[in-house]
């Protein structure tokens, strides 16, 4: 009998299939070298781990003749819990074995070995035809103080910048020419724009944020991710559901909004504008937010913020079906005073986060294994994992990554 299948559950089966292949391979290996490196200062053992990997014989069963998007057999639903992992690489050697981990994107951060983007054999090119299904390659470059790589990238000026000199037009034609420079090195995702709106003078945000008016912040936002898609590179509107208020700084503590009304009114604007214009995803940021969810856990991790998101229940809002990321689960210690690495993981995911983003790798394995654990015992439900999962697939679909 013959089935058809959406191409996002043709594209998972081959995801799926290449994962369970990897993690295979890895349990077979020799076992000094099944300790593969999760940080820049094991990258040495990764290339021994990359050779045994690579000469080892295994036998990986073919998926079954059904939507492997909802399907949840263990070998399949470790893949898919691996395949919602987007982690920070250090270098090629690192970057691989991560991705033979079953990883669905890798992020370059800024201390990453400048060859991911230029060098050939060791660049995005040479791992694409090394790994052999896709993945996403993300990357923070705002402009301004946020732009990793200016130096291979090209440099580009501030969101404030931007508005003060530019109309919106003029930035979408400005977010475009960094989109084709973004892909011409191999990255199909930038954590870009920032919505945040500069509300509360935070340093953390400042000239990061297009505008202190909502409305401004929202019409260049959704100008600039424009451009960005144009390009074939998929934006992130960021922080929702908005930084610009906070008391401090996430990557040094706990921040606390104002009152969710205070939020709806000031800070949800620029997605109402955004999302109602341009597609693309959205990275929800570490905020405590009174009033929504317990008023104690970090929106990333409150199911109460995904539902605000997916539900567009806020004035102008519309219902969002794209990918939602987390901010840094391991770079910030809103979290990691808290949480560690597996467990802000299993929280995001559980809350509605599609895809956990963590910039240092060193508990990749760990994290994983927890969710694939959690989703088995219950603690996450499957359906969730499968949401997800479908969810990241169509955007790696509809990127061509």
């Amino acid at each position: 009998m013959s089935i058809n299948r959406s191409p996002a559950s043709r594209l998972l089966a081959a995801f799926v299939a290449a994962g369970t292949l990897a993690a295979g391979t890895v349990a077979c290996a020799d076992p000094q070298e099944n300790a593969a490196p999760e940080s820049a200062a094991a990258s040495t053992s990764a290339t021994s781990t990359t050779a045994t990997t690579s000469t080892t014989t295994t036998t990986s069963r073919a998926p079954e003749p059904a939507d492997i998007a909802r399907a949840r057999v263990p070998e399949e639903q470790r893949a898919k819990a691996a395949s919602l992992m987007v982690v920070g690489v250090d270098n090629y050697d690192d970057a691989l074995w991560k991705l033979q981990q079953g990883v669905g994107g890798i992020f370059i951060t800024s201390w990453a070995n400048p060859e991911l983007l230029t060098t050939p054999g060791r660049n995005i090119v040479a791992l694409r035809e090394a790994v052999g299904r896709p993945f996403s390659v993300s990357i923070d470059f705002e402009g301004g103080r946020v732009q990793r790589h200016d130096h291979i990238i090209g440099p580009r000026m501030s969101a404030r910048e931007m508005a003060a000199t530019m109309s919106p037009e003029q930035v979408e034609h400005y977010a475009f020419e960094l989109g084709n420079s973004l892909r011409w090195h191999g990255v199909t995702v930038d954590f870009a724009p920032v919505l945040d709106v500069d509300a509360a003078g935070l340093d953390i945000i400042g000239d990061r944020a297009f505008s202190t008016d909502p409305y401004v912040a929202g019409e260049y936002g959704a100008a600039f991710a424009r451009g960005l898609a144009a390009a074939g590179v998929t934006p992130v509107f960021k922080h929702f559901p908005g930084h610009g208020q906070a008391s401090g700084d996430t990557h040094l503590q706990l921040a606390v909004t104002p009152p969710v009304e205070q939020v709806v009114a000031h800070d949800l604007p620029p997605y109402a504008i955004a999302l109602g214009q341009s597609g693309g995803a959205v990275m929800v940021g570490h905020m405590v937010v009174p009033g929504l969810g317990d008023g104690t856990t970090p929106a990333s991790l409150d199911p109460a913020t995904y539902t605000l998101l997916r539900s567009g229940n806020y004035p102008g809002g519309v219902p969002f079906e794209g990918v939602a990321y987390t901010d840094d689960l391991t770079g910030m210690r809103a979290v990691t005073d808290r949480y560690s690495l597996p467990q802000a993981v299993v929280a995001a995911v559980r809350a509605g986060a599609d895809q956990p983003l963590f910039s240092s790798g060193g508990q990749l394995v760990a994290a994983i294994d927890a969710l694939d654990a959690a989703v088995t015992a219950g603690e996450v439900p499957g359906e969730r994992l499968d949401d997800a999962a479908h969810r990241v697939q169509l955007q790696l679909l509809s990127s061509g990554a």
